[in-house]
């Protein structure tokens, strides 16, 4: 029987989880190499023969590492396969460049709610599958190159500035549908990609918008109707100055007009 205080010595490491959902049936079973117990709301994993998942969870190809420990402050090594990666609520600081070594068959990565500050340069180059992407409540004041595979990208609560974030920086991205920039503290709305249907930019310091900023000044019967939910409110512009810049759109911003 496993406890916390006294684990065996002799069996394999015990790490103890506390998940937001521990009765959740829809989470995938674990695989072999795992034996499990749910008991007084902790979930307790002996993890057998897999020296990469001694901090985490791994489930099929799916890597756990939610609030595991205090003292996670880098991304953890991660088994070959790993397509999905939740690391929220840690400790992680930075984003280095060997951090996800021959793990190139990435799909989705969540590193919501940690320290990170800095994303090295190339850090995602290797990532070419990856399609979701999570940096929220972090601490980053730019955006590194991208995916060009994403079709969602959340960096809301940040710190990101106009500066931090390159004209070009969603320019490549031409499977985006989904942006979120909120709650951080840009000055203007960075280019929006065609496909992209949803985009989040409210509590920013946006002081107004172009001709160019959604629709096409140069053509007067552009259509952007793939862009179905934008979020403006919170922000020091007033739209109603600017109505020549929403023609080409089927809905209005939400945002402040008067």
């Amino acid at each position: 029987r496993l406890t916390p205080n006294k684990p065996n010595p002799k069996s394999a490491p015990l790490t103890l989880i506390r998940p937001q959902n521990p009765l959740n049936l829809d989470e995938p079973k674990p695989t072999s190499g795992l034996i499990s117990d749910y008991r007084d709301d902790w979930y307790f994993v002996c993890v057998v023969d897999l020296p990469t998942c001694l901090l985490c969870v791994c489930l099929s190809k799916s890597v756990y590492c939610e609030e595991v420990s205090p003292n996670m402050t880098a991304v953890p090594p991660l088994p070959k396969e790993t397509a999905y990666l939740y690391a929220r609520f840690n400790k992680i600081e930075k984003i280095s460049r060997n951090d996800f070594g021959d793990t190139v068959t990435l799909k989705r990565i969540d590193f919501t709610a940690n320290l990170i500050s800095e994303i090295e340069d190339g850090a995602f180059s290797k990532l070419t599958l990856l399609e979701e992407l999570s940096l929220a409540e972090n601490r980053l004041v730019k955006l590194p190159t991208l995916p060009t595979k994403l079709t969602s990208f959340n960096a809301n609560n940040n710190f990101l500035k106009t500066k931090g974030v390159k004209a070009n920086a969603f320019k490549k991205l031409t499977k985006l549908t989904n942006l979120y920039l909120a709650d951080n503290q840009l000055e203007a709305v960075p280019f929006i990609p065609e496909t992209v249907r949803i985009l989040h930019l409210q509590n920013n310091n946006i002081t107004d918008v172009n001709k160019d900023t959604f629709c096409k000044s140069s053509d007067t019967y552009y259509l952007r109707l793939s862009l179905s939910e934008v979020r403006m409110d919170g922000n020091p512009v007033v739209l109603s100055k600017y109505p020549d810049s929403f023609t080409c759109m089927k809905v209005l911003p939400v945002g402040r007009y008067r």
